[in-house]
This record gives structure tokens, sequence and C-alpha cells, in this order.
């Protein structure tokens, strides 16, 4: 599994992150917002200390029965308690403000990243699988929103920290030196210990939230693959794997609970102390009458308050490792975008050519062994040309995913038209979530589409009962729950007659279609003069194509071996 370590290079990312996120559209309201959480944080440090002083006075006037300053200490007490209740609530709601904006604009970078090309497809690569940085979703999802909202609270928890160790520092001293030197002693012991016992945490808290997104996303693929699963009654192979993926999710919960309760042990008797030892320190000097009564409480409080401020990593040392965790899953992350964003060393040349399509010189290897595919080859299919590749299935997807530009294990030249005059279709449909007019729209061309043209072709493809099943062309949908595949082939053939290319390039485009019906299909994009070049098999089963409907055949052999014949 890969781990970066968080040094120069994993803070290097985050700082470049701060930058652009200073410079982008929410960086005003961010300086905004964090200013006023800062003038808020003093405001509301000031209040503590006029709190502590109001409280000692009325404590005191409560021991020397002094009925009028009491009353009035009271009234004071009343009045710094609401003051600091407004406070607090303004300085909440200022935080989840700038929580919320920070996480827009980091998941906006990492969505940003994540889906430009070739990024998505890549991250898929098996020297990127091997590394161990898996569910991406979930990384962007959930971890971006745990970085922003952990490091605003602790960035504040910081510098409330600082404040209040300016600010209450000089009331122990003023009480008692010794009191301030053991608040600080007290505190530096408790972190190392809270470290020592805690140092599990981050490693157990990294696998478990990979864990917890593999037993998500074995759910996630029941539900989605529930017709397929139901008609072939595999669900005795998918529980076994459900129970397991969530047996080892509780194995290492499990051993975090072990390591909280030790941590828990020590922290809560840790806490406890600090509320007896001011007072053991305080009480022989209220004894010996070189203090009032009121300042064994005033101590109590600032005493409690020193040590939260220097104890940040004692009381939040869960936290902190649950978030140690997540910044060092979302640098992986960003390492691994930055990865399968570099330019591969590859033998693959691609260039554009306007009508035609051609291979010289092409060798593609297996990524995974690098056994040869396609050996040398040399053929040019010029615009009107239909061909039809048959032969190995490997070669046969290698070949096409090089005519698209996605494949980089090979050598040789690849020339073919624009992404605006060549269009592909894979085997396995896909009809995007969207509006239906969104699905039908040509990626690379801006020319609008017309409702009459859209009900045309989809009538032509007699499909044009999804109109009125999709509530019309602009009504958002998962066309994977309303669409059977067999209709969202005929959709993805709609988009290619809409589009009209020059060249469409198919990979099995007759499956599970009628041989009746797939000849109509072609008919009409040979009628529109679109050139299919075709990854399909020849007349083996009833689906399969005819050589009599293409003008050449590429067969692709095992070794690598090809023969080229015009027909």
């Amino acid at each position: 599994m890969l781990r970066l370590p968080i040094n120069e290079q994993g803070w290097g990312l985050f700082t470049r992150l701060i930058v652009n996120f200073r410079r982008s559209e929410f960086g005003g309201q961010a300086v905004s917002l964090f200013a006023s959480l800062i003038g808020l944080l003093l405001v509301f440090n000031a209040l503590n200390i006029v709190n502590s002083y109001v409280g000692r006075d009325f404590m005191s006037a409560l021991a020397d029965r002094k009925t009028d300053v009491f009353v009035r200490q009271a009234f004071f007490y009343v009045l710094v308690f609401a003051a600091s209740t407004g406070v607090a609530v303004i300085l909440r709601y200022c935080e989840e403000r700038l929580g919320l904006v920070w996480r827009q604009f980091m998941t906006g970078q990492f969505v940003d990243l994540y889906v430009k090309p070739p990024t998505y497809y890549r991250m898929n690569d098996e020297l990127i699988r091997q590394s161990g940085v898996e569910y991406p979703d979930q990384r962007i999802a959930d971890d971006v929103k745990t970085f922003t909202t952990t490091t605003l609270s602790f960035i504040l928890m910081s510098m409330n920290g600082v404040f209040t160790v300016v600010a209450f520092s000089g009331v122990l001293w003023m009480i008692s030196p010794w009191l301030f030197g053991a608040a600080l002693l007290y505190a530096v012991i408790g972190s190392y210990i809270t470290v020592r016992v805690g140092a599990q945490l981050v490693d157990l808290n990294y696998k478990q939230l990979d864990k917890e997104a593999a037993f998500r996303s074995s759910l996630i693929h029941v539900r989605e693959r529930a017709e397929s699963i139901a008609l072939l009654h595999h669900e005795s192979r998918l529980k076994p794997r459900l129970i397991r993926q969530f047996n080892e999710l509780a194995d290492n919960f499990r051993a975090i609970i072990g390591v909280n309760r030790n941590l828990g042990t020590f922290t809560t008797g840790y806490n406890y102390l600090i509320q007896i030892i001011p007072i053991l320190l305080v009480a022989p000097l209220f004894i010996e009458g070189r203090v009032e009564f009121g300042v064994v409480t005033q101590s109590a409080l600032a005493f409690a308050a020193l040590v939260g401020a220097f104890s940040l990593i004692v009381n939040q040392f869960q936290s902190l490792s649950s978030f140690a965790a997540v910044i060092q899953r979302l640098i992986n992350l960003w390492y691994v975008i930055e990865l399968a964003q570099t330019e591969t060393v590859s033998g693959l040349d691609m260039r554009e050519e306007d009508d035609e399509i051609v291979y010289e010189n092409l060798t593609l290897l297996s990524p995974s062994d690098k056994r040869v595919l396609v050996k040398d080859l040399s053929v040019t299919i010029p615009h009107g040309l239909r061909v039809l590749v048959m032969g190995d299935d490997a070669a046969r997807d290698a070949l096409f995913k090089a005519t698209a530009g996605i494949y980089d294990a090979g050598m040789g030249v690849v020339k073919r038209p624009p992404l605006d005059r060549i269009l592909f279709l894979p085997e396995r449909p896909y009809v995007p979530p969207g509006t239906l007019r969104q699905a039908l729209a040509p990626v690379h061309q801006d020319n609008p589409l017309t409702n009459a043209r859209i009900h045309e072709v989809l009538d032509l493809l007699g499909v044009a009962d999804v109109i009125a099943r999709a509530g019309g062309l602009d009504n958002e949908h998962d066309w994977d729950t309303l669409l059977s595949a067999r209709e969202q082939r005929f959709v993805s053939f709609a988009r290619i007659m809409l589009a009209a290319p020059r060249f469409a390039v198919m990979a099995n485009p007759g499956r599970d279609l009628e041989t009746a019906t797939r000849n109509r299909i072609f008919q009409l994009l040979d009628q529109q003069g679109i050139t299919l070049i075709t990854m399909g098999y020849v007349a083996k089963r009833d689906d399969d194509d005819f050589a009599a409907h293409y003008d050449a055949v590429l067969e692709l052999g095992e070794a690598g071996e090809w023969i080229w014949r015009k027909l």
C-alpha cells in the first residue's frame, strides 16, 4: 500500500491548495470569515478573563456575607454569561460557514482533477491499483469533508489555546508562580504519555476508512446488480463476502476500541486531577490568610483553562489520529491523481487525419504480461470503407482502445479524425445521468438539437416511447434504472445518428440485437454517410455480423498476426 510521509511533499501539496483557495472565487469570503473568527476568539477570551474576576468577587462576597456586593456581582455574572453565549453562537456559525466554503473549493478541486482525462480512467491501471489508493469516490466525498471541518476546528482550538495561554498565564502567575509551572509540567507529561499510548490509532484509523469503503462498495454492488444476482441466484456467494468484509471491519474497529480504552483510562484520570491540583496548591495560601476565598475558585478556573490550552494533544488525540489518517489518504489520492495525469513513456504516436484511419507499424502489447496482441499492423481505412475487425478478443479490445487514444502499451502510429468527426461505441452501452436531451447531444459539437430531429431519430430506431416514459426531453433521470440495456443501446445508436460523424468505431454493436434489427440500424447509419468500423464476430452465432455487410475484414490472430482482405 502506498504511504507517502506527511513531509514537505505532502505539505507542499496542501500549501499549493491553500494558495489556490486564497486566489479562488471563494477567497474573499473565506478571508472575511477567518478574520471574523479571530476577532470573535479574542472577544471570547477577554470575556473569560472578565468572568474569572467576576467569579472571584462573587464567591468572595458570598464567603464574607456581603449581600449588596453579592447581588451586584451576580448581575455582572449574568451579563458576562449572556455576552459569552452570544459570541460563542456567532463563532460557531462563522466556523461552519467557513468550513462549508472550504469544502466547496476543495471538492471542486479534487473533482476537477479526478474527471480530467485520462485520470479517472488510468486510476484503474495496474500500477495505480497496486498503490492501495482505492475508492477515490469515498476520499473525495467523505475525507474532504472531514479534512475541512476538522482542520478548521483544530486551527481554531490552537488559536484559542494561544489566546488562553496569553490571557491566563498572567492570572496564574499573580496567584502563584508554582501554579503556572505545575500547569505547564502537567500538560507536557500528559501529552507525552497520550502519544505513547495512542500511537497505533493513526494506522488503525487509516485502515478503518478503507474497510468501511470496501464494505459499502459491496453493498452498492448488490443494489446495482440486483436483477443479475436474483436471476443467477448468487446470494449464497455474495453473502460470505459481505460478512467477511464486515468482520474485517469489525476486527480493525475492535483494535481501535482497545486503544481508545487505554487512552480513555489515562485521559479521564488526567482531566479529573485538573480539578483538584490548583485547590491543593492554593488552599494553604487561603488557610494562611494570604488570599481571599474567591482566589481559590479563580485559580481552579484559570488552571483548568491553561492546562486545557496546553493539553490539545491529550484532549483531542482520538480526533487527531483520525485526522492524521484523513490527511494521509488525501495526500496519497492527490499524488496518485498526479501520477495518473503524468504522460506515460509510450511508443504509440497518436495523430489526427481528416478523413481516414491509419495504422502504421502498430504493435500492441498486453499491459499485464507484455504479450504481443497485434504485431506490426499497417492498414489504411479511408472514409466510406466499412471494416469488420474480428479474431482474438484481447487484440480487438486493444485496437479499439488504441484507436480511441486510451491505450499506451505498444509502439507505432495511429492516425484518426478529430473527436468531432469520429465516435466510439463501447460494447456495454452508457447513457450518462441527466436529461435525455443531454444524453443524446454530441459532446464535441455545438449545434443544438431540435425536438423534431430527436423525435425523428428515436422513431426510426423504434424507441420513441422513451421520451414519454422519461416525461419529456428535459427531465433528469438515472437511465440505468429507467432503461433496459437494450434500450440504452438504441439510445447510443441515436446519439451516433444525431452527431453524424464521419466514422463510428463500435465494439460488438450487434450484441443482444436480432439480425434484422442490426441490419436496419447499420443501413440507417450508412445512409447518413457514417463509415462503420466494427469490432465483432463473423457468423458463428445468430447475432454475429456477416461479411457481406462490409467492404473489408481485418482478422487478428492470437499471436499478434493479422490478415487484411477486401471483399
